[in-house]
This record gives C-alpha cells, structure tokens and sequence, in this order.
C-alpha cells in the first residue's frame, strides 16, 4: 500500500479515509492534521519575495526571494540564530512548506505590512493573490 492522503472535506472523502486506515497493514502510521499552505498562497508568497527582493535593500545589500523569506519566517516565528559549523550563524526555525494556511496568511500580512512601510509596489500576482485570500479562495 502506497502513501495515501485525505482532505477531509466532505463525507465521501471521509469514507475513503476510513476505508484506507481499515485496509492498512499493521505499522503504518495515521496522522491528522490542518492543511498545509495552498497553491495560492504559495505563488503569492513567491512573487511578494521577488518584489521584495528586486525593491528593497536590507542593512546596504540586495537579497534573493529565498534570503528574505527566511527572514521572514524567522521575524514571524520569533526563532533563534545560532552559530554555524564554520563561521557566520544558521537561523533555526519552520520551513513555509510545513505552515498551515493560517500561518502562511500571518506570513503574508508581515510582508504585506513591511513591504507597505518601505513603498513597495506589488506585482500583479502578489495583488490577485491577496485579493483572494481576502475572499477565503487561498
């Protein structure tokens, strides 16, 4: 039996899951949870990070989507830097990809206010992405 998942979203979905966790084999693993970042909010959060990026220097240098998203995760989740193997400090904290659509809505609004205090002109994604969020589609 392959790795199978559910979105509990109506009573078939559920049937379905109750029908796979009665066929499992014995060691195998359930696990609920809340879902996981939508496809929205992800393309989103991408082109709010590239914006960022191309618009914004950060203490005098110019930083990749991927550097400000890590400080961003980091400013959210109030998480700890600590010293690397061989110099310079390693941010520990939460990967985007793990947080729940209501983390990654709070994700958003930082970058939205931070980008807001230092006139950050958003691209067509980031705006259709928050406009949908706004209306419970992301």
């Amino acid at each position: 039996m392959d790795k199978q998942a559910f979105v509990l979203s109506h009573a078939v979905a559920r049937s379905k899951a109750i029908e796979a966790i009665k066929c499992a084999p014995d060691g195998f693993c359930v696990e609920v949870k809340p879902a996981t970042r939508s496809i929205l909010q992800n393309a989103r959060l991408w082109a709010m990070l590239t914006d960022i990026s191309r618009q914004v220097e950060w203490h005098g240098l110019k930083l990749a989507p991927e550097d400000w998203k890590h400080i961003f995760s980091a400013g959210l989740k109030k998480q700890r830097a600590v010293p690397g193997l061989d110099g310079g400090f390693v941010v520990l904290g939460q990967s985007t990809s793990k947080m729940t659509k209501a983390e990654m809505s709070e994700l958003q609004e930082l970058m939205s206010a931070f980008g807001s205090e230092r006139d950050v002109k958003w691209s067509e994604p980031a705006d259709q992405g928050y406009e949908e969020m706004a209306r419970g589609v992301a």
